[in-house]
């Protein structure tokens, strides 16, 4: 399936993100442990990190569609340096058994991470120094900075992108990014969002990760913005306090 997307796109860039499961994300055919909080628990890379064999599998399958060209992979939910090097150094052993078996792939395949929780911003710099790309996850970035549930409607008040505290984040993370020389995207509801446009653009995110429904009307707001202009909207953003404050001015 993975070769096949990457003939599908002729070369040009195809992410595979690895298994992402729990939380809110669950499969029909394979039961989860009850928790108490399944968004605090085992999901994404903790839940490959500890079925070696099926991580495994998916690298394999990964490495070996690498060989069509414009493959790249990325590691959801990573929260420290330990976890990123123990996905990288299984990722070396899978290329080291291909190698063995002469099956071509792409040695230097592109490595990316999402940085989706507050420990992920904190550490951007470091994560950056040994990956090749970022992607910002809102969704669940959000939710993880403001502890609001949002799925739960007692606290969807909580849940705002234009919370300036979220803000904050991600402009440090496109400027980790910036530092290291690594492209960052951003994906999640907030990458279409029109009247976030111009302050991501102005904070020198390159890279809007949309739904396919939602590509004409990003291309139609980002065109409508000089990289001047829309510095000059985050650098006012930046001065404001509330999310209230943040939303009145977009508008």
């Amino acid at each position: 399936a993975y070769a096949r997307a990457a003939e599908l796109c002729g070369g040009r860039p195809l992410v595979i993100r690895t298994l992402d499961i729990g939380g809110d994300k669950s499969l029909p055919y394979y039961r989860f442990p009850e928790e108490e909080n399944p968004f605090l628990g085992w999901r994404a890379i903790r839940v490959s990190l500890e079925l070696r064999d099926m991580f495994r599998t998916q690298l394999r399958a990964i490495l070996r569609a690498s060989a069509r060209g414009g493959v790249r992979v990325m590691f959801p939910m990573i929260v420290s340096l330990a976890e990123l090097r123990d996905a990288l150094a299984l990722l070396e052993e899978c290329k080291e058994e291909l190698r063995r078996q002469e099956v071509p792939f792409d040695d230097r395949i592109p490595v990316g991470v999402m940085i989706e929780t507050p420990a992920a911003v904190f550490m951007a710099d470091e994560l950056a120094a040994e990956v090749d790309f970022f992607s910002i996850g809102t969704n669940d970035l959000i939710q993880y900075l403001m502890a609001a549930d949002r799925g739960n409607p007692n606290v969807a008040y909580l849940y705002q992108p234009c919370d300036p505290a979220v803000l904050r984040a991600i402009q440090a993370v496109i400027q980790a990014g910036a530092r290291a020389g690594i492209p960052v995207g951003l994906c999640g509801e907030m990458a279409s969002d029109a009247m976030l446009t111009p302050v991501l653009l102005g904070f020198g995110l390159e890279r809007f990760s949309v739904s396919p429904s939602a590509i004409l009307n990003t291309r139609r707001e980002i065109s409508r913005w000089s990289i001047q202009e829309a510095q000059e909207v985050a650098e006012h953003v930046l001065t404001l306090e509330t999310a209230a404050e943040v939303a009145a001015y977009l508008a």
